[in-house]
């Protein structure tokens, strides 16, 4: 008699399917299979490079005007000679990405600049804060910056910024509660020649620097509360100008990351076809090897 371990063992090697294949041997169902997946694949990649390439269009149209702007806010540092309270400790890092992907290494670049802002900025013993534009850059520093973080923003980059969006960010930093001394951005700057990005550092003053500049004490019919309003405004000038360069920065990754997929979904397909072929060619051979076998035994 059996006994039940040899019994179970029975069954067990009963219901174990007798078509199991030989490993690293794909069958012509599993390759037709996976070219259609990557044709499929391929489809979308191409869509979404045509859908990527539309909305590069009208981010580099919108951001010629606003680029002008956000030079000629910065042209006010720069002639003033404007620069921050050195006996002053507190800093704010602004980092604009938004809440999409697949568009190559935008959002990373700029957690990279500022992670090695936060670590420069801290050992010189200043408190740092970031305020995260977008929620990918809130996903990559949150595990290692997540104490430091002020306040992010969501819902960036499903549609173009505005200056309303712009304006709602300033009004957001200032009614925050913290008064940080100066203030740095960092974000991704458009280049025309070959669709190149780079993170990109800008400096931001608070108000009391625009009072202590002995450069601003010529004009003598400017009051307080103009500074103060000239300086809010700015603030959201600024941030609109760096919105409007990392949208056209992301589209156009976005349409180059895109096509490279397309690309190499061309050549993965290509591949799969001649492997195809090849297995086909090697069943019509093995079945004719049969056919000829069995007809010359019975002969």
């Amino acid at each position: 008699m059996f006994s039940r371990a040899g019994v179970v063992g029975a069954s067990a090697w009963a219901v174990q399917p007798q078509w199991i294949q030989v490993r690293h041997m794909a069958t012509l169902k599993d390759i037709t299979r996976r070219l259609k997946s990557i044709k499929n694949i391929q489809k979308i990649t191409k869509s979404m490079k045509m859908v990527a390439a539309a909305k590069y269009a009208r981010a580099e149209r919108e951001l010629k005007p606003a680029r002008v702007y956000g030079t000629g806010s910065l042209a006010l540092y720069e002639k003033a000679d404007i620069k921050g309270p050195e006996d002053k400790k507190k800093h704010l890092l602004i980092g604009v990405s938004s809440d999409r992907g697949l568009c190559g290494a935008i959002h990373s670049s700029v957690a990279k600049q500022i992670k090695s802002e936060a670590a420069t900025l801290t050992a010189a013993g200043k408190e740092v804060k970031i305020v995260g534009v977008g929620d990918k850059i809130r996903g990559i520093l949150h595990r290692t910056h997540s104490d430091q973080f002020l306040v992010t923003f969501k819902e960036v980059g499903r549609k173009p910024p505005t200056f309303g969006d712009a304006s709602v960010i300033a009004l957001e930093l200032l009614n925050s509660g913290y008064e940080f001394d100066e203030g740095s951005i960092v974000f991704n700057r458009f280049r025309q020649e070959n669709f190149r990005n780079q993170s990109f550092f800008m400096s931001l003053q608070r108000y009391l620097s625009l009072v202590l500049t002995e450069s601003m004490s010529i004009y003598d019919d400017i009051d307080a509360d103009v500074l103060q309003n000239y300086q809010e405004y700015n603030l959201a000038n600024i941030i609109y100008y760096s919105l409007k360069e990392s949208t056209t920065s992301e589209q156009s990754a976005r349409m180059t990351a895109m096509d490279n997929a397309s690309k190499n979904a061309s050549e993965m397909i290509d591949k799969l076809t001649l492997t195809f072929n090849r297995t086909r060619q090697a069943v019509i051979t093995k079945e004719l090897i049969e056919i000829i076998s069995g007809a010359a035994a019975l002969n």
